[in-house]
C-alpha cells in the first residue's frame, strides 16, 4: 500500500507540474510572467565594507556587508553556496541597501557543527539579524535560501520586515525528476549532508506556510528546477503574498549568473509595497 500511494502521489505530480507548464504557455499573465528590464541599473558598489566573522549559539558565522547607511537586507546563498555566490546580486542591491551576505553553517568559511537543516539555518539567520542589530530587514534568498527566507519567516514571523524567496521548492517530490535523481547519483559516489537535506527536506504544509506574515515575494522561473504548480502552491498558501514567474529563466539566470535582475527582481516589487 505504501508503495502504491508513493507511486499514485509521484504520478500526481507529475501530471500537475506538467500541466502548469503547458498552462504558463497559454496563459502566462496567470502566473504574472516577468521579464526584468536591467537598461537602467545603477553602477555596482564593487568592494564588501566589511568582511568579517561573528560568533552565534552553534555556528562562527562568516559574513559580508555592502554598501552601508541603508536599509538593511539580508541576502542568502543556496545549496554549497558561499558569500562569493550571490556577490555580483549583493553589489548592485547595495546602490538601495546595506546588503547583509552570511555563510550558512557547513559553507564557505562558516563552521560546520556536524548537522544541517533548513530549520537550524533559520535559527541561525535569526541570530545573525539579532547580532547584526537589525530591525525587519528585508530577507531575500536564492534556491536553499529561498528555503531559509520561507523558513525564517514561519519559524519567527516577527524578525523578517519582508521576504523574497527565489528557487525554493516545498518538497522534495516536486523537483523536475532530472534533478533529485542526479543528486542521488552523486550522492551515491561522494555522500554529502547537503545533498542528504535536498533528497529529504523541506516539507512546507499549507500550516507552516500559513504562519507567514509579513509581505512575501515568491518567484521561480519558467525553466526552473521544480515545477511551477509548486510555486503557485507555496503563493497560495502564504496569505497576502505575491508571485512571479521569470520568463525563459531557469533556477539561477535572474540571481547568481545576474546580479542585474536580482537587483530589478527586489527593488521592483519593494516599491510595490512600500506605496
Amino acid at each position: 500500500m505504501k508503495t502504491f500511494m508513493t507511486l499514485l502521489l509521484t504520478f500526481t505530480t507529475l501530471f500537475s507540474g506538467l500541466a502548469s507548464q503547458i498552462d504558463f504557455i497559454l496563459n502566462p499573465q496567470k502566473y504574472n510572467a516577468i521579464t526584468l528590464d536591467t537598461s537602467r541599473v545603477p553602477t555596482p558598489v564593487e568592494e564588501p565594507e566589511t568582511d568579517d566573522f561573528v560568533q552565534l549559539s552553534q555556528v562562527r558565522m562568516h559574513y559580508r556587508v555592502y554598501g552601508k547607511g541603508k536599509p538593511p537586507l539580508v541576502l542568502i546563498h543556496g545549496n554549497g553556496g558561499s558569500v562569493n555566490s550571490l556577490k555580483e546580486a549583493a553589489s548592485y542591491l547595495a546602490n538601495d541597501f546595506t546588503v547583509y551576505l552570511p555563510e550558512s553553517r557547513c559553507h564557505g568559511q562558516s563552521s560546520d557543527p556536524g548537522e544541517i537543516s533548513y530549520e537550524l539555518m533559520a535559527k541561525d539567520i535569526k541570530e545573525f539579524i539579532d547580532a547584526m542589530g537589525l530591525k525587519k530587514p528585508v530577507v531575500m534568498g536564492h534556491s536553499d535560501g529561498g528555503i531559509n527566507a520561507i523558513t525564517l519567516a514561519s519559524m519567527y514571523p516577527d524578525v523578517p520586515g519582508a521576504i523574497i524567496s527565489t528557487g525554493a521548492n516545498s518538497h522534495p517530490k516536486t523537483f523536475k525528476l532530472y534533478f533529485p535523481l542526479g543528486v542521488a547519483i552523486k550522492n551515491l559516489f561522494a555522500p554529502d549532508k547537503l545533498n542528504d537535506m535536498m533528497l529529504t527536506l523541506p516539507d512546507f504544509t499549507p500550516e507552516y506556510l500559513g504562519r507567514i506574515t509579513c509581505p512575501a515575494y515568491i518567484v521561480s522561473g519558467q525553466f526552473d528546477i521544480m515545477w511551477i504548480s509548486d510555486t503557485v502552491y507555496i503563493h497560495e498558501n502564504i496569505k497576502g503574498s505575491d508571485m512571479a514567474i521569470v520568463s525563459g529563466a531557469s533556477h539561477s539566470t535572474y540571481m547568481s549568473q545576474d546580479g542585474k535582475k536580482a537587483y530589478v527582481l527586489a527593488t521592483g516589487w519593494l516599491k510595490t509595497i512600500e506605496g
